[in-house]
C-alpha cells in the first residue's frame, strides 16, 4: 500500500515527506495506522549516523495508532484496537525467554539494523528501493507494519494516543530505570542528571517510589523549574554552580543513594557516579562513549555500582499500562513535557527540540 513517510537519505539532512510503499503484514505482524509519534533523541543520533542505521531509512520509534489489519497467527489484536508501539525483540533468545526483552541478544540487529525481526524490511520507495526501518516500526509515517510482540493495547478509550506514543521509548526508559532497576527504598535519595524527557520521567518515578530527596541536575532554568513541579525536591543548575558534585553532596550530607545519568556525556556520567554515597548505585541510560576513570578511587573503593540500563528494563506489555494507570491517577503527569506538531512540520519540531523550546515533541499524523 502507498503511505506517506518522512525519509532520511543522508546523514544530517532534513526529513523529506514523500509517498512510499509499505508491504502487507506477515505472520505475527499487524498493520497500524499511526496517529502520533514522539521524536526521540535516538532519532537524531541515527539521523546524524552516530548510530549507523543503513540509509535511506524511515525513522521514528515512539508510535501509537489504530490496528487496521492483522497477519496470520495474531490473536492478541484485532482491527480497531488502539495500541502503543515500542522496541523490537526476537522472542526466542535466552534473554527474551527469561522475560528480559530489553536485553534481547538481537536487540541491536533488529532495532538499529534497518530490518524487521525476520531480516527484511516492509518499506520501499515507489521505484522499488529498499528503505530501512527503525525499531521495527518506522513511525514517522502514516502507517507501519510491526511485530505483535512490539505493540501494547491501550485499554482506556479516552486516553489520547498522542500521549501514549512517547511512552514507547524515552518515558519508559527514565521511569523504568528507577522503578524497574533501581527500585529505591522509601525515604532514600536520588539525583537525576539531565532534565529532558528521560530525566523528567525518572524524577516522576522517584516521587512515585517515595524518595525523600530528589535532586534534578541540569542547565536550563525553565526545565529545572518544571522538574520541581513534577517531583524534584531540589535542583542544581550546572551552569551556575561551580561543582555540581559538591552541591549534591551538600544537599544530602555526603551523597545520594542512587543517581541516574540521562545525558550520555562522559564527564556527566563520572559526576553522576561521584554524587553517590558509599554503596550507592549510578545508572546510565544514554548512549555514552569512552570514559576513563580510576576504578579504585571512583567505584570499587566506595563500594559503588555503575549500571547500564536499556529501555528502563521494561517488559512493555506490563510496564506501559502501569505508566498509563499512574497518569490516569494523576501520579505521573508526563503530559506537561509534551508539545504537539503536525507531521508536515517534522523539521520544525526537531529544530524546536534542539533549541530547548520543548522537552518532548510529538507529531500528530493528521491535524
Amino acid at each position: 500500500m502507498k503511505i506517506r513517510a518522512a525519509v532520511t537519505r543522508k546523514a544530517g539532512e532534513p526529513y523529506q515527506i514523500q509517498e512510499v510503499e509499505l508491504a502487507e503484514p506477515k505472520f505475527g505482524e499487524i498493520l497500524v495506522k499511526i496517529v502520533a509519534s514522539g521524536i526521540c533523541h535516538t532519532d537524531e543520533v541515527v539521523k546524524q549516523q552516530f548510530i549507523p542505521v543503513p540509509l535511506p531509512a524511515v525513522l521514528g520509534h515512539e508510535g501509537a495508532g489504530i490496528v487496521e489489519k492483522v497477519g496470520l497467527g495474531v490473536t492478541e489484536f484485532k482491527p480497531g484496537d488502539r495500541v502503543g508501539i515500542t522496541f523490537s525483540n526476537c522472542g526466542e533468545c535466552p534473554c527474551c525467554k527469561k522475560g528480559k526483552p530489553y536485553i534481547c541478544k538481537k536487540f541491536n540487529a533488529i532495532n538499529f539494523g534497518g530490518i524487521q525481526p525476520d531480516g527484511t524490511s516492509r518499506l520501499s520507495t515507489l521505484e522499488g528501493e529498499t528503505l530501512s526501518t527503525l525499531f521495527g516500526q518506522s513511525s514517522f509515517a502514516t502507517h507501519a507494519v510491526v511485530s505483535a510482540k512490539s505493540a501494547v493495547k491501550v485499554e482506556y478509550d479516552d486516553m489520547d494516543l498522542g500521549l501514549v506514543a512517547p511512552i514507547g521509548c524515552g518515558i519508559q526508559t527514565g521511569a523504568g530505570a528507577v522503578l524497574n532497576r533501581l527500585r529505591p527504598e522509601f525515604g532514600s535519595t536520588i539525583a537525576v542528571f539531565g532534565c529532558g524527557t528521560v530525566g523528567m520521567s525518572a524524577i516522576m518515578a522517584a516521587k512515585i517510589a517515595g524518595c525523600a530527596k530528589i535532586i534534578a541536575v541540569g542547565g536550563n532554568a525553565k526545565s529545572l523549574e518544571l522538574a520541581m513541579e513534577l517531583g524534584a525536591t531540589h535542583t542544581v543548575n550546572r551552569k551556575e554552580v561551580p561543582d555540581v558534585v559538591e552541591a549534591v553532596k551538600a544537599i544530602t550530607d555526603g551523597g545520594v543513594d542512587y543517581s541516574v545519568d540521562t545525558t550520555g556525556i562522559g564527564d556527566c556520567v563520572r559526576k553522576s557516579l561521584a554524587m553517590c554515597d558509599f554503596g550507592g548505585t549510578c545508572v546510565v541510560v544514554g548512549a555514552t562513549g569512552d570514559i576513563t576513570f580510576n576504578v579504585q578511587e571512583e567505584l570499587m573503593g566506595d563500594g559503588k555500582s555503575l549500571l547500564g540500563v536499556i529501555e528502563g528494563d521494561s517488559i512493555p506489555k506490563d510496564f506501559i499500562p502501569k505508566l498509563i494507570d499512574y497518569h490516569k491517577k494523576g501520579l505521573f503527569p508526563f503530559d506537561k513535557l509534551i508539545k504537539f506538531y503536525d507531521f508536515e512540520n517534522i523539521n520544525e519540531a526537531v529544530e524546536a527540540s534542539h533549541k530547548g523550546e520543548c522537552i518532548k515533541a510529538v507529531l500528530r499524523m493528521e491535524a
